[in-house]
Parts: structure tokens; C-alpha cells; sequence
């Protein structure tokens, strides 16, 4: 099990990322960085392939250890041969599965399950173990006069899946939160009270 930040892991089954399991993430590149900055700092090596808008300094924004994240953005015609080795000796590889034949999409699968590395997709992949989508909410900043930082963004994230992860989950989160990381919502609902209060 590779670890996942706190405010993720009721989402998850066994509370991380389960070695040889298959995760999609769905329309949320923080999302997927917050999957694995925990993983990564704990000393995980990563990978990304086939994802060039995927960004190195947006990774460590969201706190990616980035001396552990390898990236391949554009494999080409080479892309199965990379993921494959990437899949025998990676912890964590993530793909954006837009061409994926479904036939390649399915070998990649068993590779992972048999070498005991996670496939993170960056949207739907067949037979996926874990789905994740967010629901974002505004974003919170300081702004005036049009101009300002934004800061924070809450979101719903919910998980639905197969196996252990059938049964469907949400948790509220701050995506990022103040602090540049995941964090859990409740700061959320305790300031909407305050507010009504």
C-alpha cells in the first residue's frame, strides 16, 4: 500500500493506493497531484507518460517530490514499450489514455497488477479498481479591485469503484487548501455555520 494524504485516504480502499490496482481520476490534474505527492515524498518513485500539459512546477506546488517524478510526454509510437517498462520498475505511472487501444489498455492492466505498480489515468480507463471525480466549488481568495491570490478551492471528490471499493464515497476537501496541499473540508462547513450563526 502506498500512502495517500489523510484527507484523501477514507476515499481509498485499505485508506492508500494499493500496489497492483488501477485508479482513474477524472477532469482533475490536482486531484491526481495530491494522489501523489504523499506517495512521492514517502519515497515512491513516479512516472507520467503521454501527459505534456502536465506541468513539473505545478507537481511541486501541489507537493510532488519531483526529484522521484520521471516524465515522458510524448512516447510516440513507443508508448506501449514505455509504459511497459515503466509498469516493472515504477511505483506510481500515470497516463493520459486518450488513444489507448482497448485491447493495449488491458495488457498495461495486467502488467500492473502482476508487478505490483500502481496505473493512475488521467480519465476513464476499462476495469478501473478505483474511479475518482471531483465537484468543484468556488474558488476563496484575496481579491480586490479585480486583482488578488487565489488560494483555496472546495471540492466533493467521489470515489466509486469494484471489489472493495464498490460502495461509493465522497469526502469535502480543499483542492488546494491555504497551504498549497490537500486538505480536509470541514474548515468549510465550520465558517458556512459561523456564517448562518
Amino acid at each position: 500500500m502506498l500512502p495517500v494524504a489523510p484527507a484523501l485516504a477514507d476515499l481509498l480502499p485499505g485508506a492508500g493506493l494499493r500496489r497492483g490496482s488501477i485508479v482513474a481520476v477524472h477532469h482533475s490534474t490536482s486531484l491526481l497531484f495530491a494522489l501523489l505527492a504523499e506517495a512521492t515524498a514517502a519515497g515512491a518513485w513516479a512516472a507520467v507518460v503521454g501527459a505534456p500539459s502536465l506541468g513539473i512546477v505545478a507537481a511541486a506546488e501541489h507537493g510532488v517530490a519531483v526529484s522521484r517524478l520521471a516524465l515522458v510526454p510524448q512516447p510516440g509510437a513507443e508508448y506501449q514499450a514505455v509504459m511497459a517498462a515503466l509498469l516493472d520498475g515504477v511505483d506510481l505511472v500515470v497516463t493520459e489514455p486518450r488513444s489507448v487501444r482497448p485491447d493495449v489498455a488491458r495488457r498495461l492492466a495486467a502488467r500492473a497488477r502482476n508487478r505490483g505498480a500502481v496505473l493512475l489515468s488521467l480519465g476513464p480507463w476499462p476495469s478501473a479498481d478505483v474511479e475518482l471525480h471531483c465537484t468543484p466549488g468556488a474558488w476563496a481568495g484575496v481579491l480586490e479591485h479585480g486583482a488578488g491570490h487565489l488560494r483555496s478551492r472546495p471540492v466533493e471528490v467521489h470515489a466509486r469503484g469494484r471489489g472493495a471499493a464498490a460502495r461509493p464515497r465522497s469526502a469535502s476537501v480543499f483542492l488546494p487548501g491555504p497551504d498549497g496541499r490537500v486538505s480536509r473540508g470541514e474548515k468549510r462547513a465550520a465558517a458556512r455555520e459561523e456564517a448562518v450563526g
